[in-house]
Order: C-alpha cells, then structure tokens, then sequence
C-alpha cells in the first residue's frame, strides 16, 4: 500500500521533489534480503572468479555472514525511524492521541492506535533481549570455524534468520507507519484530497491488521508453531477426581476439534469405577503448543457428586501437562537403543477384535531418566512401539529444555502438586456456576460452553497477560 500511495504522489511535482530528498530517502532505505540463495550463489560465484582462493564455499559463507552482520545491524538501527519532521513511535504514544473509533476518520486516532500496538508487539518480543540475543548470534556466525560442525552451524543460521525476520517484520511495520503519516501531511500542505483520503484508509488498513500482529506475537516462542501432547492426570479425590480427570480430556478433545486440530488417543488407564487416571492424546496443527501451553497446571472442579447417594458437594482435582512435539530433529534429544526398557502386554479397556487378544500395549522405559511412555490404542505392536517412542521423544525434549531454562517445574510440577494451593482454574458447577482463571481472574458463568471445548478466550487472557507483564523487556 505504501508503495502504491508512493507512486500516487509522485504525480504531484511539489511532493515529487520532496519524496526525492536525502532526508526522506533516509528514512524508507530498505536492505536487500539476505536470504536470497541465488544472490549469495551469485555474490560468491563472481568474487571466485576475480580472487586467488581455491575454497569457493568459504567464500560463500564469509559473504553469507556479512551481509546478515550488516542486515542485522541495520535492523538494530531501526528503532530511530522518523518521520521528516522528527515524529517518531515512542513520541506519538507519549502524545497520547486519543484512540477514537475506527469510523471517526481522525488520522491521529488511527496512528495513536498502531503505534501502541508497535510498542506491545515488541514486548511480547521481548525486544532488547532478541536484539541481544541477534549480536550474539552474527557473531557465532562470524567464526570462521563455524561451518566446521554443519549440524550446530545450521541450528545458528536458522535461529538467526528467524530473529531477524521477525524483527524485519515488526520494522517494516514501524517504517509503513511513518511513511503514511508522512504521505498525508504532504497531502494536506499540496491539497490533495485524494492522496489524503488513500493515505487515511492506509492507516486504518494498519490499525486492524495491527491485532493480528499483536496475537502473533504472543505465539513467538521457540516451540509454539508445534504439534504437542497433551497428558491429563486424576488428582486427590478418588472417582471423582478420575470422573473429573475424563470431563478435562474430552475438554480438550473438543477444544482440538474445534480449532481443526487433529486429535488421536495415545494412552489412557481406566478407573476403576468411571472416569480415567490419566490420558495422553497428541494434537497436531499450527500452534497447538503455543496456545495448550497455557493449560499447564492443576484444574479444580466443584459440583453435587453423582456418585455420592448423599448428593452432597464434592472437590475434585485433575493436572494437564503439555509438551512439544519438535519438528528440528537436530534439537531433539538423543535416545540410545542400550537405554531403553520395553515392556510389552495386553491392551485394556472394554475389548473387541483385537484388544485384550494379543500383547500389543507398549511401555518403553528411558533408564537414565526415569521417563516411562506407554501408547495401548493402536490395533498392533509395532504402531504402538512407534507412538510411544514419539511420547518419549516429546517428554524427554520438554526435560531437556526445562533443564536448560531451569524451569522443571512446567511439567513435572504441574503432575505432582495436584491438590489445594495448586489450581490455575476453578469450574464451580454448586452452589452457583462459573469458571475463573486465578491466574487473570478471567471469568464466564457459563461453565458448560467451557466444558465443551470454548477454551480460547481463558487461553488468550493467560497468554496477553503472561507476555505483558514485564514492561521492562521493552525498549
């Protein structure tokens, strides 16, 4: 769009000659994309053809590291954009422009609004923190050593390229901003009606698709584009926290469904009398373990209790882990063969054709760690060997990056402090009905909805108010 208003402008010849001006010329100077293979094929191709070496890939990846230190560093100066007269993001908050709505037509409401969402798009990012975190990595990519290990050096670039194409994108943002405020103060000094109104549409263009940003910045986590498992387990309550630990997983299961995410079974011990002890099913889609990861914790349940002939008012507990499922085989952890128990025996459940037959169920136990996966839902051995080695590959990765980010307690915690002071929600379904996350105070009286899957609203709450606590990772 801004392009388009760009070569609208240019039919103006005052506005023309001001377009053409160092200054401004400055301020909308794009760097060429570094990421394009055939360029740098191209770069390096021609400085072998003039030099003496004899390593043309060294040459390759030398120019390669350049133009991403000199990308970087552009991208790091960003934060400087201005329009021509001096008017910068940080200025137009602190002006505190009243946001109006989107139907009032004011220019200044408009570009008060994407500004104040530039600001919390970049402390969702953690702004200084990726900016730090993109010098270090331009100077791992420097090393000339570097390429000597490809399976670290491919992780680095990989990480490198996601930085900074997420800070390109956060920059071009900023930059389309200031260049529209830009366009229509010109606009208003020549007169032109008609640039001024594209210029205006232009800014509410960007206001609105200023909230898809915000969201997506909130699912910028390393892992949060994965697939994931998700593990429920009865708590302190006996059959009526093994009822309760049922009504969660099919929560789930509906909440997957309703997102078009693909839901299987993976695991599931029965209780004894209704409900189950504990489930695992495995929730394929984009960014499912950006949003389940905030179910992470122990769910309480109050209601009259179908089991209690007393109809009396019963508390019931249920845990939910959640963990990635990484696609970068490089980042997963290694498993060795020689560390592995496998036991193998009969499904449970309420049989048929193949269940309770054969022994098919699979329970592989990683022996240096303690971690056991268990997978009885599939119709043979093998399939079952296959899942469970995938739940294992899965939990084993989330210990090693809670080892790494020294935060064991994301998984293993929320599976044993399943009890009272632990709860990150209530479902109170007597003596009055609602559901309230403790961890926002987010609340709706319609627990059954929530039941059936109406997860998004709690899990968008956690995640807003998780990733904008800490004004400080703003710059």
């Amino acid at each position: 769009m801004a392009s388009h208003l760009l070569k609208r402008s240019i039919r103006n010849p005052n506005i023309k000659k001001h377009l053409f001006s160092s200054t401004f010329l400055s301020s909308i100077h794009q760097i060429p994309n570094p990421t394009n293979q055939n360029s740098l094929d191209l770069i390096a191709a021609n400085t072998c053809s003039f030099g003496t070496t004899k390593n043309p890939r060294r040459i390759h990846q030398n120019y390669l590291v350049k133009i991403q230190s000199f990308s970087s560093q552009a991208a790091v100066t960003t934060d400087e954009l201005q329009t021509t007269d001096g008017l910068t993001v940080d200025q137009i908050t602190a002006n505190q422009w009243p946001i109006l709505d989107e139907t009032e037509g004011d220019w200044k409401s408009h570009a008060s609004a994407v500004a104040q969402s530039i600001q919390l798009i970049k402390k969702r990012l953690q702004w200084k923190k990726l900016v730090m975190r993109l010098q270090m990595l331009t100077i791992q990519l420097n090393k000339p050593d570097l390429w000597d290990d490809p399976v670290h050096a491919g992780k680095i670039s990989r990480e490198h390229g996601s930085l900074m194409g997420k800070m390109k994108e956060v920059n071009g943002f900023e930059r389309e901003l200031l260049e529209h405020i830009d366009m229509l103060k010109l606009a208003r000094e020549e007169n032109d009606g008609e640039l001024e109104l594209e210029s205006l549409k232009a800014l509410l263009k960007m206001r609105r698709s200023a909230k898809e940003k915000e969201l997506k910045a909130m699912l910028a986590g390393e892992h949060d584009p994965c697939s994931c498992f998700i593990e429920v387990q009865a708590g302190a309550g006996g059959t009526e926290s093994m009822d309760w630990a049922s009504m969660v997983m099919n929560m789930y299961k509906s909440w997957g469904q309703r997102r078009g995410y693909g839901v299987t079974v993976v695991d599931e011990m029965a209780g004894e009398v209704a409900g189950i002890k504990r489930a695992t099913i495995k929730v394929d889609g984009e960014y499912a373990f950006g949003y389940a990861k905030a179910e992470v914790g122990t769910h309480r349940l109050v209601r009259i209790s179908p089991f209690d002939s007393g109809k009396r008012r019963h508390t019931s507990f249920a845990a939910v882990a959640v963990t990635p499922i990484l696609g970068d085989v490089s980042a997963q952890v290694q498993i060795n063969e020689s560390d592995l128990r496998i036991e193998r025996f009969r499904s449970g459940g309420a049989g048929g054709q193949h269940a309770n037959v054969t022994d098919s169920a699979v329970r592989i136990v990683h022996i240096p760690t303690g971690v056991t996966a268990c997978c009885q839902n599939e119709r043979s051995q093998h399939q079952n060997k296959a899942m469970a080695m995938s739940v294992l590959q899965s939990r084993l990765d989330q210990l090693e990056m809670a080892r790494q980010a020294q935060m064991n307690a994301q998984h293993t915690q929320s599976l044993t402090d399943n009890s009272w002071g632990n709860q990150i929600r209530s479902y109170v379904l007597h003596p009055y009905r609602m559901v309230k996350d403790l961890r926002t105070n987010y609340e709706v009286s319609d627990p059954d909805s929530v039941l059936e899957g109406d997860l998004d609203d709690f899990i968008l709450s956690y995640l807003s108010a998780f990733m904008d606590k800490d004004e400080d990772d703003m710059s």
